[in-house]
């Protein structure tokens, strides 16, 4: 049978981007089609956006930082939050342009479309009502906030991260339902913005599924930003106040309530499945919507694969580029191979940030039974004269039986930066000795990794 295309690809974000790009360039015919815009979650309202508004919060800490080091500010330093997203904005288009030059000078046909499935080889364009078929189709749509309207009243007045990059005026409150990264990322940006913070967390400690005392640390400088940190609720019924103080009125579920301007659901993403036409193929599914693929990132469908956020394996934009580049290789350019998910290094861009790469201690200790932890609290060189409260955490852990390091864990400056490196050493599997065989590069926060000499003991013990 003869196919419109050799590949189509329905996502236009960085994995079904990279995976276009090599397949054309390996000579095959490719169309990617994108309902809203070229770069996906990552590049519009994603990792960019959001590391910039990271940036922009940091100034007003780095100003009082500064006068530790002699310097004075005669004038009160200004922020204006609609020049900023302006400017923030004009990046993202450049962005998004970048992303759509590179199909287009790789041979790509980009289609300004939502393309569902009408069988193993076949999509409708919805709003063109137009039909391309396909030898192999890829699934790239990414993921979608989650938004929970069947148990929050009100739901419809909150926003996600979808919508926070649109605020042109910078509101006096916001509260922020939830304890993720995104959640706690964006606390720390408020926060630092002068913005009076609220974060709303269901469970005991923020960031479930990191390691317990990154959990801890995060949480000792959201405190310490002024970010007012509430465990153990979760938002009920979210009311229009037009005549009070503020915009919102968020009742929680422990009997409480806050008032805010902006109020914020950051509580999980889910994979974009919906609509999507996957039951009309027969493509697996699991419980959460996500597209079931085997390590080559194929579906149960022959002619039909997954990359990125849709699959719920990582989702990490570095993760989706991989996979989406190990597909191409492997199905058009002769040279197969699948991504590697283990051993990821990953950031969280809290205020100080996070680094971290490997297992946790609770995973470690579980999987493995006898593991060393060597740990280290201390207060950087910088802050000698900054006034800077927050310290430095890391922490190795590291196997019994062979001192293989397992995990890597760090909060402090820098953090993200630092992680990329050691992230090389763990992925090889480096022992504690190797660690300690490495000269210490001084003065730096860094030398601490490759100085811990002592094994940490649990108090108890």
């Amino acid at each position: 049978m003869t196919y419109d295309y050799d590949l189509f690809v329905i996502g236009a974000g960085s994995g079904g981007v990279r995976a276009a790009r090599i397949a054309a360039q390996s000579g095959a015919k490719v169309a990617v089609a994108e309902e809203f815009r070229t770069g996906g979650t990552c590049v519009i309202r994603g990792c960019v956006p959001k590391k910039f508004m990271v940036y922009a919060s940091e100034y007003k800490t780095h100003f009082k930082e500064a006068e530790g080091f002699g310097f004075s500010f005669p004038k009160q330093p200004t922020y204006d939050h609609t020049r900023f997203i302006a400017s923030l904005a004009a990046e993202v288009d450049r962005l998004s342009g970048i992303y759509r030059r590179n199909l287009n000078n790789a041979g790509v046909d980009v289609i300004d479309d939502r393309a569902v499935f009408e069988d193993a080889h076949t999509l409708r364009l919805v709003n063109s009502d137009k039909t391309v078929t396909a030898e192999k189709i890829l699934i790239a749509v990414g993921g979608e906030p989650f938004i929970p309207s069947d148990t929050i009243e009100g739901c419809e007045h909150a926003i996600t991260s979808n919508e926070i990059f649109d605020i042109e005026d910078l509101p006096r409150s916001i509260t922020i339902g939830g304890g993720g990264y995104i959640a706690v990322e964006f606390a720390h940006i408020f926060a630092g913005l002068g913005v009076e913070t609220s974060l709303v967390y269901r469970g005991d400690l923020i960031l479930r599924g990191f390691d317990d005392d990154i959990r801890e640390a995060v949480r000792s400088g959201l405190l310490e930003s002024g970010v007012r940190v509430i465990t153990h609720a979760n938002y009920t019924k979210i009311n229009e106040t037009p005549e009070g103080p503020c915009k919102f009125h968020v009742e929680l579920d422990n009997g409480h309530a806050i008032n805010a301007d902006v109020v914020m659901l950051a509580l999980g993403r889910i994979p974009y499945t919906a609509n999507l036409g996957c039951d009309k193929v027969g493509i697996k599914l699991d419980k959460r919507g996500a597209v079931v693929v085997d390590e080559w990132s194929k579906t149960n469908v022959d002619s039909v694969w997954a990359v990125g956020d849709v699959t719920d394996r990582v989702a990490l934009t570095p993760v989706a580029i991989r996979e989406g580049h190990c597909f191409a290789d492997t199905e058009f350019g002769g040279k197969p191979h699948h991504f590697d998910h283990d051993k990821i290094a990953s950031a969280i861009f809290t205020q100080p940030p996070v680094g971290t790469v490997g297992m946790s201690e609770h995973d470690a200790r579980a999987k493995y039974g006898d593991v060393d932890i060597y740990k280290a609290r201390f207060k950087p060189m910088k802050s000698a004269l900054s006034g800077d409260p927050n310290r430095v955490l890391m922490k190795l852990i590291v196997r019994q039986s062979d001192q293989v390091v397992l995990g890597c864990h760090i909060v402090g400056p820098d953090a993200p930066e630092i992680i990329q490196a050691v992230g090389i050493a763990v992925k090889m599997n480096a022992t504690k000795q190797d660690f300690d065989n490495t000269c210490a590069l001084h003065p730096s926060l860094a030398e601490e990794l490759v100085t811990m000499r002592d094994k940490w003991v649990p108090p108890e013990l």
